[in-house]
């Protein structure tokens, strides 16, 4: 059995007596010890969290304490307070706000073949920059792929996002999702939403897969839940997380209808209706009825990705550009495009944010 053990942040002071006051009354941290009793040069104090130990003459810099609380009136003189013995303390919001950037928008076209770097992230996970500019913050897409495959170091977590979608592009990967029942396998084709603050974890993936991962804003926080348990109960699906619900759709059995563009068919994967609006996700086929007109959009966010075959992207103002399997765009509102020179296998996933926006035919 391991002996208890506790780890204090050291600080130095010139006159213990001058810094008690603070930390205990205007900090609220407890005293735990203080020595010698005659003539007091240490002290160990605790809460919020947090224990320290003030000592005289200690060779050490004052530093900076951050409190979080989502009560900063109980701290008064803050949010920037500095203690007797120069220790500054900043007092920091606990819950962390979700900001979404205005989006900047741009014509953007990233081609896999251009050799886009990939880089380890999270998990050992391999990402790819989808829209290296982010539209200023407003959205990242990313291409993912674990390489080996086989169980995901991966903990219990959740993100603070506006929207945050998982599309398997190969291979399967199983996850486990709050209140969603057992583990869930996702195949090819098959997508999830992950509403703000959902418990997940990512358990076991097969060789060579990849996925796409979209998230509003691009820089979003994920926080580790050291105490969830997974999986947590028999599913939910109606349960809401900030007005979304979880949306798990499967390809298998999907049923094709026509698309916003002549030309192709599409199946809807239910998330404008499980996000109440906010994004719009389908998946494209290129079906050869017609020749796709040009189009444009008045959507925020409009991020489309080619899953198979190939295409030219035709935009104004622009050169007309060839897309092929792990390419992807961006397209500003307003913009006229034409998808040309369609091949017969031609698929594409399409990402509208927010999710009820229109399109008009160019003539």
């Amino acid at each position: 059995m391991k002996a208890d053990a506790f780890a204090e942040v050291l600080l130095p002071t010139n006159e213990l007596r001058a810094d008690l006051p603070f930390y205990t009354k205007v900090l609220g941290l407890r005293l735990d010890t203080i020595f010698p009793a005659d003539d007091p040069s240490v002290a160990t104090l605790s809460g919020h969290g947090l224990r320290i130990r003030i000592e005289k003459g200690a060779q050490a810099a004052p530093g900076r304490i951050r409190i979080l609380t989502d009560d900063p009136g109980q701290f008064p003189g803050g949010p920037h307070l500095t203690a007797p013995n120069g220790t500054i303390i900043e007092i920091a919001p606990l819950t962390t706000p979700l900001i979404q950037p205005p989006t900047q928008h741009e014509f953007g076209v990233r081609r896999l073949r251009d050799s886009a770097p990939w880089v380890i992230g999270r998990a050992g996970m391999h990402y790819r920059d989808l829209i290296p500019s982010r539209l200023g913050g407003a959205m990242i897409a990313s291409h993912i792929r674990i390489p080996d495959g086989g169980p995901v170091p991966d903990m219990v977590h959740y993100h603070t996002v506006g929207f945050q979608l998982i599309y398997c592009y190969r291979g399967w990967v199983d996850v486990l999702y709050e209140d969603q029942g057992p583990k869930m396998r996702l195949h090819a084709g098959d997508c999830v939403i992950q509403p703000p603050g959902i418990r997940h974890r990512v358990c076991e993936a097969s060789a060579a897969i990849e996925v796409i991962e979209l998230g509003v804003p691009a820089e979003h926080v994920t926080t580790i839940d050291h105490v969830a348990v997974l999986p947590s109960g028999p599913g939910d699906p109606a349960r809401e997380w900030e007005g979304q619900r979880f949306v798990h759709h499967v390809k298998d059995g999907a049923v094709w209808q026509p698309f916003r563009i002549p030309g192709f068919i599409c199946r809807d994967t239910g998330i404008a209706a499980g996000t109440k609006g906010v994004a719009n996700i389908q998946v494209a086929r290129f079906d050869g009825s017609v020749t796709p007109p040009a189009s444009r959009h008045d959507s925020d966010i409009h991020f489309t990705f080619v899953m198979e075959g190939s295409m030219v992207l035709q935009a104004e103002g622009q050169p007309d550009r060839d897309l092929r399997p792990g390419d992807a765009f961006v397209l500003p509102p307003g913009m006229v495009a034409r998808y040309a020179q369609c091949s017969g296998d031609l698929e594409i996933l399409e990402a509208s944010l927010p999710g009820d926006f229109k399109t008009e035919i160019a003539h």
